[in-house]
């Protein structure tokens, strides 16, 4: 375990980790052209979810290799990676069961990255020092998303998941408050282990 915990702390790892992460953010804006495209100028920020969450995680990264803590954004960094990591898992597997599984290879990619979007920000949970006010703005910018994507119709388009779409924005909301509770909860398991030193 303690072996583990040394290679995901090197720096050479955080390096190699903050690449892939550059890289899957570039290549997430990058898948998202076709649909901004389609949408008005001032809904741009809010429809990349994946690749903006790791845009987040990258300058946690950079962060950690400066010794320094950028704090609201390693709050946001948990909080959207565990939550739009699960949340494309889940509905890219819905999607292979609704078209009993006839996706092309991108679907299983999307599921594998995604999935390790959330691992990642889960394995650098004793890194985060985030306080109650980041996690506070994290909850307003993370809900605020939710409006937008589902009262002003912005989430990702799944065109086979068009007719499930209140049941998954009530998924994706009960998602939202889980990952902000998670975050809630290391902040306090950081103040345990703060005072056992």
């Amino acid at each position: 375990m303690q072996l583990i915990r040394n290679i995901l702390f090197a720096k050479w790892f955080l390096v190699l980790l903050l690449l892939i992460n550059i890289g899957g953010t570039v290549y997430g804006y990058i898948w998202y052209g076709w649909q901004l495209e389609q949408t008005a100028p001032i809904f741009w920020l809010f429809v990349p979810d994946s690749p903006t969450a790791t845009l987040f995680f990258c300058f946690a990264i950079v962060g950690w290799l400066t010794d320094r803590h950028f704090r609201i954004f390693e709050a946001l960094a948990l909080v959207t990676n565990v939550k739009y990591g699960i949340w494309a898992v889940v509905m890219n597997i819905f999607t292979i069961i609704q078209l009993d599984g006839n996706v092309g290879w991108q679907a299983y990619m999307l599921i594998a990255s995604h999935g390790l979007m959330a691992v990642q920000a889960l394995l650098y949970i004793p890194k985060y020092d985030f306080k109650p006010v980041h996690i506070i703005i994290t909850a307003i910018i993370v809900l605020h998303n939710e409006i937008i994507d589902y009262v002003f119709g912005q989430m990702p388009i799944y065109s086979v998941l068009n007719e499930y779409m209140n049941g998954i924005a009530y998924f994706t909301f009960w998602l939202s408050i889980g990952s902000i509770l998670l975050a809630l909860f290391v902040y306090k398991r950081s103040l345990l282990v703060a005072r056992k030193y």
